[in-house]
Order: C-alpha cells, then sequence, then structure tokens
C-alpha cells in the first residue's frame, strides 16, 4: 500500500499496488491536515498557487513511488519467468548474461511476455527498436491490405521456407484479426486474389533475379484478373520478402516454437540440435587453443584490409567479383531435405521449385544487377517512398541501423574497428543474390570470411530450412553468441533488401 511520508497525507485517498498512473494523476486537489491553527488555515488558504503546487509535486511523487513499487515487484527470476528453452542453439543463461535481461524485463512488463524472436534480437536492443516499429507498421497500421490479408501473405511465404514458428504464430494472428478460418485450409481456400500472388511469392523465396516487369504486369494490368493495385502490391511484397528474411533469422539462430506451439509435431525443427552445453563440453584444450588463435588471425587481416591503399582497375574488380561468385557455387547446398508436411504444403504451389544458384555451372547466367544502377539509396527507397511513404522510412531506417551496428568489440578483444567484416558479409549475401558493387574489391570477402562462416551464411540466406547447429557452431567457435546473432541480423536485412531491389526495379520498368 502506497502512503504518504510525514505529517501530510491525502484525505480520503487510499493507493494500492494495483492503482494505475491513470489514476494517480486524476486525484483532485486534497485537503491536507496539518496545524489546526486558524493562522496557517488561512495563510494556506490564501495561497492557492503554493497549494497547487504541493498538490502537484505530490501527485508526482505518488506516481514515481507507483513505478518504483511496480519495478521492485517485477525484480522476479527472469530464468523462472522465461521459457527454459528458446533457441536450440543458445541457452536462456547465455542470453541473459549478454545483456537481453533489461529488454526481457522491459517487455514482460509491458506485454507479459517474451517471444523468441525478440529474446534474441533482444541482445541488439537498438536493432530490436528498429525492427518492432517496422512490423507494427507492416502488420498494425492502416494501408491498403486488410488485416487478415496481411498475415495470410506472411503465412504463405513462411511456408516456402517450412518455417512453422512464423505460420503457427501468424495462423493465430491471423484469426484474432477476423479472419475466415476456412482460408487456414489451403491456398486454394484464399480468394483467387491472393492465389495469383504465388509465382512472385515464390520467385522472391529463392530466385529474386527472375523477377521481370511482366511479372507485375501479370498482377496489375487493368485486365488482370482480380486485378492488384500498385499500392496493395507494393505492401504485399514488403510483406513477404519481410516472412522469408525473418524465417532465415528464425531458422539461423534456431529458434524454437512457443510453448503455445509445442503441443503440434509439425512445428518441431527437422534436425533437431545437439545440447549447446554438450558442445561446450566436448571442446577440448586443443580446439580452445585454435579458436584463440583465429580470432588473431582474422583480426591481422581486418587490419590489413583496413591499411591496404592499392588501387583497382575496373575489370579487376568485375574479375574479383567474378572469382568470389564463382567460388560461392563451391558452397554445399545438398544438406538432407525435409519431407514438406501437410501443413507446409497445403499452403505451397510448386514444391519443388526452390534456391539455384545465381549463375550455376553450364548455364547462361542473368546479368548481375550492379547497385550503381539500381541501389536502395538511389533507386528503390525512392520508387517505395511515391508508393509506401511510411514503409519506405521505416526500412531506410532499419538497413541504416544494422549496418552501423557495433559494440567495438570482437570475442574477446575490445576497441576493434569491425566494419570491414561486416561490410564483407554484406557484400556477401548480395554477391550470391548477384548484386555487384563496382567500387567494392570482393578479394576482402575472401581475406575475412572463412569457409565454415561462408557455408553458415549462404544456408541461412538462401535455403534456411536446411541450416543445423554443426554449421551455427563451426564459425567462429571463440566469439560471443550476441555476436552470431548479429550476423545473422545482417544477414536478414541484406536478403530483405536483395529481394526488395528486385521487385522494385520490376515495378520501375513496368511503370516507364
Amino acid at each position: 500500500m502506497l502512503r504518504l511520508r510525514g505529517d501530510a497525507r491525502v484525505r480520503g485517498c487510499v493507493f494500492t499496488y494495483a492503482t494505475p498512473p491513470s489514476l494517480l494523476l486524476s486525484v483532485p486537489f486534497p485537503a491536507f491536515q496539518k496545524s489546526n491553527s486558524r493562522r496557517n488555515e488561512d495563510r494556506e488558504s490564501s495561497n492557492p498557487l503554493r497549494l497547487f503546487i504541493i498538490c502537484i509535486v505530490l501527485k508526482l511523487r505518488l506516481l514515481n513511488t507507483y513505478i518504483r513499487q511496480m519495478k521492485e515487484e517485477a525484480e522476479i527470476d527472469l530464468r523462472q519467468a522465461l521459457p527454459s528453452e528458446s533457441s536450440a542453439f543458445i541457452q536462456i543463461e547465455e542470453i541473459l548474461e549478454e545483456g537481453a535481461a533489461q529488454v526481457m524485463s522491459e517487455a514482460l512488463l509491458s506485454e507479459g511476455r517474451v517471444d523468441h524472436v525478440k529474446m534474441m534480437m533482444g541482445l541488439h536492443p537498438t536493432y530490436l527498436t528498429c525492427f518492432l516499429r517496422t512490423q507494427n507498421a507492416l502488420l498494425q497500421v492502416d494501408g491498403p491490405l486488410p488485416l487478415p490479408w496481411r498475415h495470410f501473405i506472411i503465412i504463405l511465404a513462411s511456408a516456402r521456407h517450412q518455417c512453422s514458428y512464423l505460420v503457427q504464430h501468424h495462423s493465430s494472428a491471423f484469426l484474432l484479426a477476423g479472419g475466415d478460418k476456412s482460408w487456414l485450409g489451403g491456398l486454394h481456400c484464399a480468394p483467387p486474389k491472393i492465389q495469383h500472388l504465388q509465382t512472385l511469392n515464390k520467385l522472391l523465396a529463392h530466385r529474386p533475379w527472375i523477377i521481370t516487369q511482366e511479372h507485375i504486369q501479370e498482377l496489375v494490368c487493368p485486365g488482370a484478373e482480380a486485378r492488384w493495385s500498385l499500392a496493395e502490391l507494393i505492401q504485399a511484397i514488403v510483406l513477404m520478402s519481410h516472412a522469408h528474411s525473418l524465417a532465415s533469422f528464425v531458422w539461423g539462430c534456431g529458434i524454437l516454437p512457443e510453448p503455445e506451439q509445442s503441443g503440434d509435431e509439425s512445428v518441431q525443427m527437422c534436425s533437431p540440435a545437439e545440447s549447446c552445453s554438450a558442445r561446450d563440453e566436448s571442446r577440448n584444450q586443443q580446439e580452445w587453443s585454435e579458436a584463440v588463435n583465429e580470432v588473431k588471425l582474422l583480426m591481422e587481416k581486418m587490419r590489413k584490409v583496413q591499411q591496404q591503399g592499392e588501387e583497382f582497375t575496373q575489370e579487376e574488380m568485375v574479375t574479383c567479383f567474378e572469382r568470389e561468385r564463382t567460388e560461392s557455387l563451391l558452397e554445399p547446398a545438398d544438406v538432407q531435405r525435409c519431407v514438406l508436411p501437410d501443413c507446409f504444403s497445403r499452403f505451397v504451389v510448386d514444391a519443388d521449385f526452390t534456391y539455384q544458384d545465381f549463375s550455376p555451372r553450364g548455364v547462361q547466367a542473368p546479368p548481375t544487377m550492379r547497385a550503381q544502377d539500381y541501389s536502395w539509396e538511389d533507386h528503390g527507397f525512392s520508387l517505395m517512398n511515391r508508393l509506401y511513404g511510411e514503409m519506405a522510412q521505416l526500412l531506410d531506417e532499419k538497413f541504416q541501423v544494422v549496418c552501423a551496428l557495433t559494440y567495438h568489440t570482437m570475442a574477446m578483444h575490445s576497441h576493434v574497428d569491425t566494419s570491414t567484416l561486416r561490410k564483407a558479409i554484406w557484400n556477401y549475401i548480395h554477391c550470391i543474390y548477384g548484386i555487384r558493387y563496382d567500387d567494392y574489391n570482393y578479394g576482402d570477402v575472401n581475406q575475412l570470411m572463412e569457409r565454415s562462416l561462408k557455408v553458415y551464411v549462404k544456408t541461412v540466406a538462401c535455403h534456411p530450412e536446411k541450416t543445423t547447429s554443426r554449421m551455427y557452431f563451426s564459425f567462429w567457435r571463440q566469439f560471443r553468441h550476441s555476436e552470431k546473432v548479429h550476423v545473422n541480423l545482417l544477414l536478414m536485412e541484406a536478403r530483405l533488401q536483395a529481394a526488395l531491389l528486385y521487385a522494385l526495379r520490376a515495378i520501375t520498368r513496368y511503370m516507364t
């Protein structure tokens, strides 16, 4: 129970722990019980400004006390409040140790729960804030598409990557938003207008470089069956691309089903991950020493890349890009594939259409997208700003935050400039999606990214459902889990931007 200290008290007002702040702020001016002296009463009654100030101060003290007691009461053991397992790769104790405790406490207070995606992203609060703002605008704010449609489109997109976590979550959200339950019986139960998105959905998910203006024209031209407006289509494209990239994050971090999802066998991961603790215990002293040496070697390579002042011709830059793209074909992509269960197959058309290398051996590769010809900063943002202004601003902020995100640490070292490493990861992902930066030396990618990191990045970016715990633990063995989650954030956003660029370029060509 909240009580005022000293002699003064509010007459007739009793506040308990459960009294909300809104009630505290609506308390009427109190009558103060102090001296019975007639002189004091006359003095107080003749100074209304003083009474007003005292009243305001009193209300603020009550409010501060309420907030303080709420926080003290909320100082609970997060290990008891949070689920015991949120990731197949990272134990909850390690997440809390790496700085996510404050974010989780705030989420528990405001929402009563912390979902597994927020737990992982909570290791990087600055990014999480941008992500939540963008996702809220995408799924909650008024827009061209009805709310149930938005959730259903995300279900269709998530099913392409067998991401049961997102399919289950948005199936529930679809019903809560007033969606027709019969739609969850499969794509064939949805309106024809949504069914016509399937070609664009599979291209965005697996081979966005194939998207052409004809794919856009089929959906938006006046004579099209169940015609889409450009405003509706651009929102649908962002929804699908958002879901595809978020599925990469879910798989890349080994995120497990929420407690309410675990009863459904269909939501279990295809490849059960080995225990993190077992993995740590099996690491012997020799492996530990090797991992420490790997960090030192990587830091030395980063210093050399930062210091090199060598100029390269345009032809040499193109050669480096083509070499890197060719070498990316050597990264394995034939991890055993899970059988597509009914919970996914009913939302998927042409299930055999999956990721294929941008330039497979023996096949004429499509022209690469030169960033100088079509980039997010100079072209994509401008078009989206015309068609979907608020989302353009939010996406741009999110891209900038993730690219600039750094703590100047690397494994056990501090005061480290990691910009070259972050840029190498981002540009490598765009490289395997066929996007080339003429002013970037792709030799840096080979210098800074070990093969195990390339295997992991390519798997999570291109066919995330094939991600395994072995891949996660094989790269950066001495690095913190938060640093590996950081890689997944870069991965997710680079993939999202690549897909959007191809779709927006096709829309630009359709409009011109």
